[in-house]
């Protein structure tokens, strides 16, 4: 396969590379979803709140205009009056700006969680590259950006002009209407365009939230040589691991084959299988296994007893049994302790003999 296929970006990013990107701050986000989550709250809240904040407005504008010829404006006192008047002002209205600013942190939240990172505040040449700069500006989310605000600005336009239009009929008569029928007007209107915008760019919200996931999966994504890097960081290198694993077993073997020597017998297959068994009666609950293996190892273990005078004993169902549910450090199954004592016990005759 061509060198160039490994630098394509067609694998699935790992968990590793999407924590790394979340804590520097990259995520799929949607601030179209954002906005217009700020907004239908905004809407929601001076809707039903109206009456609140047509009763504490019109208080506070009565109380001026009554008293205006009895206040005193002057250089001393002036700073003062504006800091009362602009407190008020935000106490009427903080239920709404209380309201914004928990669905525009809420909104954000339930997109990608809870993020603390100062990576997007580290300064970064990129940023001021001319270059880096003008591929951002013809890139693809820059293309999507510019058709999503011509898309948001016909939308609303086209909104609001039929929505007047519809109701030119009616402009003559609010001659005779009295101001405040003349305002709840404007303001059914008003909020007539805006349903009708924010239904639009709810739309367009879900649709921008499902693109930027796609872009961020896709920016995401790494190549094959990417994967195998990272997975020799996390995991090693499997060459490496291989060859320690190697090492582990043949130190094992050796110490295995260390033991042979002091076991009481080898029970054989009678050349595909050997198990060496020993015995310290008042020591052991049960003959414990030493060691065991098939094939050029049970050759090395029957080699090795023989060298030092260990009892070899052919007995296929028991070796088979032996190799198959006992590992090497394992004391024997009770459902073999009769066969092993049989067998014992011939050693333990044969090397009295012997003496």
């Amino acid at each position: 396969m061509p060198d160039e296929n490994f630098e394509e970006r067609t694998e699935q990013a790992t968990p590793r590379r999407r924590q790394e990107a979340r804590e520097k701050g990259q995520v799929a986000k949607s601030r179209e979803l954002a906005s217009v989550s700020v907004l239908l709250s905004g809407l929601f809240t001076l809707y039903w709140g109206s009456t609140f904040f047509y009763h504490n407005l019109v208080v506070s504008i009565r109380y001026y205009f009554r008293n205006i010829g009895q206040l005193a404006v002057d250089d001393t006192n002036i700073l003062g009056m504006a800091y009362l008047v602009l407190k008020q002002l935000f106490i009427i209205l903080s239920p709404l700006f209380l309201v914004v600013v928990l669905m525009g942190i809420l909104s954000n939240i339930l997109q990608f969680g809870v993020i603390f990172s100062s990576e997007p505040l580290v300064p970064k040449f990129s940023r001021i590259n001319p270059l880096e700069g003008m591929k951002r500006l013809f890139s693809l989310q820059s293309l999507a950006e510019l058709l999503k605000s011509l898309f948001k600005v016909f939308v609303v336009g086209w909104v609001a002009f039929s929505t007047v239009e519809r109701e030119l009929h009616n402009m003559p008569l609010m001659l005779q209407k009295s101001t405040f029928q003349i305002l709840a007007y404007i303001c059914e209107i008003s909020f007539e365009i805006f349903w009708k915008s924010c239904g639009v760019m709810i739309i367009m919200a879900i649709m921008d939230y499902l693109f930027q996931r796609w872009d961020f999966e896709k920016n995401l994504r790494m190549t094959r040589q990417e994967v195998k890097e990272e997975y020799k960081q996390t995991e090693g290198d499997p060459h490496v691991k291989a060859r320690i694993r190697s090492i582990q077993r043949e130190m094992a073997r050796r110490r295995m084959m260390a033991e042979v020597p002091e076991a009481d017998v080898v029970i054989t297959n009678p050349t595909h299988l050997a198990v060496a068994l020993r015995y310290e009666p008042g020591e052991m609950d049960a003959p414990k296994v030493v060691a065991k293996g098939a094939g050029l190892i049970a050759q090395k273990i029957k080699e090795i007893a023989e060298r030092h005078e260990v009892p070899v004993i052919e007995n296929k169902p028991l070796a088979q049994s032996l190799f198959k549910y006992c590992e090497v450090g394992d004391v024997i199954p009770e459902s073999l302790y009769k066969v092993v004592a049989e067998v014992l016990a011939y050693v333990y005759r044969l090397k009295g003999k012997v003496k």
